[in-house]
């Protein structure tokens, strides 16, 4: 078995090219044709994008979040609330007052706001702090209206409930302090404009530019990756409508688009650039270009892509979405870079190739070849490889053990900025009630009402529960529900504890005694479920895509060494960037509000990021192996594969940092942590990994890196991701 012509190895300086015709590959052909119908192919993706744009614009989003996992005690409840028609309200916001005098001297201020307020749209129903003396805290300085919307957070426009938060604050004064909380205000507030996405396009642009010396050269792999995103958020849109997508994964899906599809385009445009240096003209160019760096762009897409469609098998429906989402996104940028780029190419080709030559004739005026950086670096590793592994593993270890302290959770208000008014009602609530009434746990009874009643009694005593409500029956009187306030926030340890003390050592027993059905559910506890499916459950992902890949190296580079020793390297610069999201996300480094890490955030980085190593490891390897299969000097092998693949490693992976640390700019907590653990994970890999451990770690092996026993090397089928020889 053989893929296509072309290799990650091709994509290092090659030798001149002895005469004759050479043998087309079918990403060659593919580039040809695109060349030769370079407006064709341009106006074709400027269509394609109109369309889908225009088509997206027209439909509308369709967004949903569904973080239901079957077979958890949140989910049952939150089904038994259903059948009981106990789940028929829309959501709420909390108008929180403060008043050091008492907030019971506002009363003619608050009235009338409230009656103006209730009457708006997207308003169902509003309850005064007067009308309900547990809404006012014991001190009288703190009080609450709860504001019941007509649906649900997500199907009540941002607009309505921007204006209950311009209403409600608008009587405040120095001696009241007006503030509107829960998650539609959450979401209703003013979001920044796309600032991440903005730099991180200008940093990639900065790379570029310093990279291939030219503004024009810079922007070919910058507008590809432009097009691919731009397709892939119209569909994804688009298949909103059909297919359940979160809110939140446009911002993911830029993110992973901007940086892969600028990575991919360098790739090509790198390889496009040595086959100029080369002699080549550029038509030729462009061809040769897509049949030796396409394999490498086809390769790389793949892998991440079925590792991030191993995320379905975690089972939550929103991370299911996440994974198609940019799945799609990869896919698209693979498309563009294999034939809009070559038809860019064929149209600035003859710009592109003075601007080329005359740098490399500046280069060689002043003495310099390339690679000879690369291949000092690799020298003085392969004099002391030891040394230089124990470093680079002692650093990667260090990084890595905070992840053994990893909580999962999700940000609720109370990770927002203190300036926002969700943060501050947030802290108002908390001041007045008590840390747990951000977060109450709903516990429900399926029996006779005189059974809810017994179960409060039991639940006000219970350890860590500050509070419990009475038991209010459903409208058909089968179903009591309980809300049990903790002692502790809803994103504190003793709230993880409490929720499973509830389960499983209060529940049982009076379940005997009572004969009814008790479940423990809640927007607190179905927080809790989910976080702790997903740990469960990683484990299990993260075997089969580490299984799967490794099998792959076995097959291209027939050793046992080589896909132990990227398992190992891979996984390290992973758990180093969970480790670094831990200290800095958890324990409140660098100023960051302290919480739980995202509960999605591990799975994604380590989908996307492994993929993305597989990319260099198989960039480095392979043109390591070839200097091996050609001169059996295995020291030699090491050096030069360093020396011709360490810049555009470096560059790829430079390119990558910056679009994805630009997103530690976002006001999201998810997509600060997101693109910190992305951007740390690539560094570590391009840098500490394939330019010092892997040397050093191949150096090491020698000949043995090559090595496989006799009888599975005569099972394995041949797979080679050479690029065969010229005829």
């Amino acid at each position: 078995m053989s893929f296509p012509r072309g290799s990650a190895a091709s994509l290092a300086p090659s030798a001149p090219r002895a005469a004759g015709p050479a043998r087309t590959g079918r990403f060659g052909a593919l580039a040809g044709w695109a060349q030769r119908r370079r407006w064709t192919a341009v106006v074709l993706w400027l269509a394609v994008l109109a369309a889908i744009t225009l088509g997206s614009a027209v439909a509308g989003p369709a967004y949903e979040n569904d973080f239901s996992l079957p077979g958890t005690d949140s989910q049952a409840a939150t089904d038994l609330f259903r059948r009981h028609g106990s789940d028929r309200a829309g959501d709420s916001v909390e108008i929180v007052f403060k008043d050091a005098g008492g907030v019971g001297s506002d009363r003619a201020a608050i009235g009338p706001m409230l009656d103006g307020v209730k009457r708006m749209a997207g308003v169902a129903d509003v309850r005064s702090p007067f009308a309900d003396a547990s809404a006012v805290s014991e001190d009288g300085t703190v009080a609450y209206a709860s504001v019941t919307l007509e649906g649900k957070t997500e199907d009540v426009p941002r607009e309505d409930v921007a204006r209950i938060i311009d209403t409600a604050r608008s009587i405040g004064t120095d001696r009241l302090q007006v503030e509107v909380g829960g998650e539609a205000a959450r979401n209703a507030e003013d979001k920044e404009g796309p600032t991440a996405e903005l730099a991180g396009i200008v940093a990639a642009l900065v790379v570029l530019v310093l990279l291939f010396g030219s503004v024009l050269a810079a922007s070919l792999p910058l507008i590809t990756a432009l097009f691919a995103v731009g397709g892939a958020v119209g569909l994804i849109v688009l298949a909103s409508h059909v297919l359940t997508v979160a809110d939140f994964t446009p911002p993911i899906l830029m993110l992973v688009g901007l940086g892969v599809g600028v990575d991919y385009a360098l790739l090509i445009f790198h390889r496009y650039r040595q086959e100029l240096l080369d002699g080549a003209r550029p038509a030729e160019a462009g061809s040769r270009a897509l049949d030796a760096a396409g394999r490498t762009v086809f390769f790389a897409g793949c892998t991440v892509i079925v590792a991030l469609l191993g995320l379905v098998a975690l089972g939550l429906g929103s991370l299911q979405g996440i994974a198609l989402a940019v799945s799609v996104t990869v896919l698209i940028t693979m498309a563009a870079s294999l034939t809009l780029l070559p038809a860019l190419l064929a149209l600035f080709g003859g710009r592109i190739q003075g601007q080329v030559l005359r740098r490399r004739a500046g280069a060689e005026a002043r003495g310099r070849t390339e690679g000879d950086r690369w291949r000092a670096m690799a020298r003085v590793v392969q004099s002391r490889p030891v040394p230089t592994l124990l470093v680079g593993a002692i650093a990667l270890l260090a990084l890595s053990a905070p992840t053994l302290g990893m909580r999962l959770g999700f940000a609720d208000s109370g990770n927002d900025p203190v300036e926002t008014t969700s943060r501050k009602a947030y802290d108002l609530l908390a001041e007045g009630f008590g840390p747990g009434f951000n977060g109450p746990l709903i516990v429900l009874v399926e029996g006779e009402r005189a059974a809810g009643a017994t179960v409060r009694a039991a639940l006000a005593g219970t350890e860590g529960v500050a509070e419990a409500s009475p038991a209010l029956p459903s409208e058909d009187g089968a179903l009591s529900t309980v809300f049990v306030y903790p002692t502790t926030s809803p994103q504190s340890e003793g709230t993880v504890d409490l929720v499973h003390r509830l389960r499983d050592d209060v529940a049982p027993p009076l379940e005997r005694e009572t004969g009814a059905r008790i479940l423990v559910g809640g927007a607190t506890a179905a927080s809790q479920d989910v976080s702790e499916t997903l740990a469960d459950r990683l484990p299990l992902f993260v075997a089969v895509v580490v299984g799967v890949s490794s099998l792959l190296l076995l097959l291209v580079f027939r050793s046992l060494w080589i896909p132990v020793k990227a398992a190992v390297l891979n996984l390290l610069s992973i758990s180093a960037s969970l480790g670094v999201i831990t200290l800095v996300f958890q324990h409140g480094w660098f100023g960051a509000q302290p919480g739980p890490v995202e509960a999605f955030v591990p799975a994604l980085v380590f989908a996307i990021v492994f993929g993305l190593s597989m990319d260099y490891e198989v960039f480095l390897v392979s043109r390591i192996h070839e200097e091996w299969t050609r001169t059996k000097d295995h020291s030699r092998s090491v050096r030069e594969g360093l020396a011709s693949t360490g810049k555009v490693i470096t560059a790829a992976a430079a390119i990558m940092i910056v679009v994805f640390a630009a997103f530690v700019l976002s006001s999201d907590r998810m997509l600060q942590q997101f693109g910190l653990g992305l951007a740390v994970a690539i560094l570590l890999d391009a840098v500490v990994i394939r330019c010092l451990v892997v040397p050093a770690v191949m150096q090491m092996l020698g000949a043995r890196a090559w090595w496989l026993p006799a009888p599975l090397a005569r099972r394995l089928p041949r797979v080679s991701i050479e690029r065969p020889a010229d005829d």
